[in-house]
């Protein structure tokens, strides 16, 4: 393969990134888990309601607890012994992108988990000297330590954007704690290598706010205009969703974050080698940068208006070697694919879990 085909190839791979906290830690979470599985829900997705995007603006009151770096905020719904589903959000973005998903698998008698990322809604540090650190594998094992602190043994995950990367993370690393996939845009793992390699000018051009956070007049310009900054991608990414003022609103509070902006910045700044990550992480961004194959059941998911970069999904089947299954969402759906697509997205939660 010549370096245009394989940069090409790389492109939607290499720049979508997230990360977590320390394998040793992931390690010890696991003894502390309750050793019975959840039975598998017997709902089938004709069995659900059908629902219209947008029909809910809320979750229940919102919990907090400490997991591992930091206290984490997050949604809940459905039985606390039902079947655990972990639901990620992406940038710029925040759990509402489920807020219609969860209470489809409640009622399908999933427990559901809706976490903000670090950097996101009411997460916190629980250490202000803790670096604010937005490499790949630290989110991916922010997540491993809430399924610890929460008891969750093995759960089903999905996501999209951050998100979906993380999931991706998960299931490759660490498969005995995931039971099924469930990622839009396919699998998103890169690496600091694979980010530093030209593309065609046409391609770049899609990463423009990765090189406007490369300098300094961008990280000042993201502070000052979070919302507006938000707004315009969404736009860009969901070109034919018609989202109101209080949809964006909702999640536009999320960035209000006391480290949004640090961590977003170091994420961008990260893939391309421009900012440093931790040593303690090598070895686990050594193994991501391998591009290791994800062997647990997986359903991958595309929309035909998304606008944000992504791959062809022929880029990456080959990356799942388990029972896998692709589906493209059509109807003008854009990039925040649950948001837009929420029956859709629940329905391939639910197929994958079943597998």
């Amino acid at each position: 393969m010549d370096t245009i085909e394989r940069s090409e190839q790389i492109n939607h791979n290499r720049r979508r990134f997230f990360g977590a906290a320390a394998m040793t830690v992931a390690t010890a979470q696991l003894g502390m888990l309750a050793s019975a599985d959840a039975q598998p829900s017997k709902v089938t997705p004709t069995d659900m309601p059908a629902i219209k995007p947008g029909t809910n603006t809320s979750f229940g009151p919102l919990k907090q607890i400490d997991a591992g770096l930091l206290n984490v905020g997050y949604a809940e719904a459905g039985p606390a012994d039902g079947p655990a589903v972990v639901l990620l959000h992406g940038w710029p973005y925040d759990i509402y992108s489920f807020v219609d998903v969860a209470p489809l698998l409640a009622s399908a008698g999933y427990r559901v988990i809706v976490p903000y990322l670090r950097g996101y809604g009411s997460t916190r540090f629980l250490s202000s000297g803790t670096f604010r650190n937005g490499q790949q594998s630290v989110v991916a094992l922010d997540i491993i330590a809430l399924m610890g602190a929460l008891r969750i043994k093995q759960a089903t995950i999905g996501g999209f954007d951050w998100g979906a990367r993380t999931a991706d993370i998960i299931a490759a690393l660490w498969p005995d704690r995931c039971k099924a996939l469930v990622s839009v845009s396919g699998y998103l793992i890169g690496s600091q290598a694979s980010g530093k390699i030209p593309l065609p000018p046409k391609a770049e051009l899609e990463w423009w706010y990765q090189f406007y956070f490369a300098t300094e007049v961008g990280l000042i310009g993201y502070d000052k205009y979070r919302r507006d900054f938000a707004k315009l991608i969404w736009r860009l990414a969901s070109p034919k969703w018609d989202f109101d003022d209080a949809t964006f609103d909702r999640t536009a509070a999320a960035s209000d974050n006391p480290d949004h902006v640090a961590i977003v910045i170091h994420n961008y700044r990260w893939r391309i080698d421009l900012a440093k990550g931790e040593a303690k992480y090598d070895d686990l961004e050594n193994r991501l940068a391998e591009g290791p194959a994800i062997t647990v059941p997986t359903i991958t998911l595309e929309a035909d208006a998304n606008g944000a970069p992504h791959p062809d999904p022929s880029s990456y089947t080959k990356k799942f070697s388990g029972k896998y299954a692709h589906r493209l969402i059509k109807g003008g759906i854009g990039h925040n694919l649950p948001q837009e697509a929420p029956q859709a997205f629940a329905e391939a939660i639910i197929d994958a879990a079943k597998v």
